[in-house]
């Protein structure tokens, strides 16, 4: 939205672009809440996943140490002053027990994160705007697609808005690629499947920097994996396992394909958290990342650090 300001020292009236405000100190309290919640929420969703693969991994072992005696797979563990022992059941009885669920940690993070972001860079636009990156995309929009067009939507005059909705744009749009990926054969190969992952993230990750402030462009990208995390949880990896113990309820043998299909997905959590981790922390350090000319060569060589990274850590 645009609206008719009288500049000072001229007697002509100028389109100036319009944007949500807040108080600075509401905004301040906003931030720090939700910052909190954000983080402390993040803790637990990627330690609980983490645990959850060292488990099954473990588990893994065990079960092709006990395969020929009949005895189910179980880990040992030590911690906090007791002893406790896990045992993993392919087709376990759930009458009369009590199932827990691991699944308010992600959408807590999100939430938490989505307020945060609305705060922090929607409210005001300072944060997400660079007047440098503004200006050399209004000049090649109006070379390229001036005339009319320009008539019709004036960019300069619309830019703040214009990033607001590329930034839903991404997370919405990153969500549907990867899931449509992960709908394809191509989920079968995954050296392939990360292979065209990556260089469509490096692709977004360049597009964004070039529209975006680099700060702006890396919680973006950060954001944009941290929504894939979270719909992988709620709208592919519970829902599989609803089905599987709906299953088991009935009487009927769980659908493998439906297992697997949730451990994929987890597993990918996995790889996705180091890299969205380290953008968290990287607003603390501008003069090596996102302040940097080529940060987003800069960010693409980081996210294929934390996914070597995240390979050891699973296995440690």
């Amino acid at each position: 939205m645009s609206i008719l300001r009288l500049h000072p020292g001229s007697d002509k009236l100028k389109f100036v672009e319009q944007v949500m405000t807040i108080n600075p100190t509401l905004s301040e309290w906003l931030n720090l809440i939700f910052r909190w919640v954000h983080v402390f929420a993040g803790i637990m969703w990627v330690g609980t996943t983490y645990y959850f693969t060292w488990l099954d991994a473990r588990l893994s072992e065990e079960e092709k140490a006990v395969a020929n005696t009949g005895m189910p797979a179980q880990i040992w563990m030590v911690h906090s002053g007791g002893f406790y022992v896990v045992e993993k059941r392919k087709v376990p009885d759930l009458v009369s027990r009590t199932l827990h669920w691991f699944r308010w940690e992600a959408g807590t993070t999100w939430l938490s994160g989505l307020a945060l972001l609305i705060v922090m860079y929607y409210i005001g636009g300072g944060a997400m705007i660079d007047p440098d990156v503004k200006d050399a995309v209004v000049a090649c929009y109006q070379q390229l697609l001036g005339g009319r067009l320009n008539a019709f939507f004036d960019l300069s005059l619309h830019y703040y808005w214009f990033v607001i909705a590329l930034g839903c744009v991404t997370f919405i749009g990153g969500w549907l690629v990867y899931d449509l990926m992960m709908l394809s054969r191509l989920r079968k190969n995954e050296k392939a499947f990360a292979v065209i992952a990556y260089m469509l993230l490096v692709g977004i990750t360049y597009g964004l920097t070039r529209v975006l402030s680099g700060r702006a462009a890396y919680v973006h990208v950060g954001a944009m994996m941290g929504t894939i995390m979270a719909a992988n949880v709620w709208m592919r990896i519970l829902p599989a396992q609803k089905k599987m113990i709906a299953a088991i309820n009935e009487g009927r043998k769980p659908d493998d394909a439906l297992s697997a299909q949730a451990k994929l997905r987890s597993k990918q959590n996995t790889f996705m958290a180091v890299p969205v981790v380290f953008i968290m922390i990287s607003n603390h350090f501008p003069g090596v990342t996102y302040g940097e000319r080529y940060n987003w060569a800069i960010l693409a060589v980081l996210i294929l650090v934390g996914w070597v990274a995240a390979k050891f850590i699973r296995r440690a």
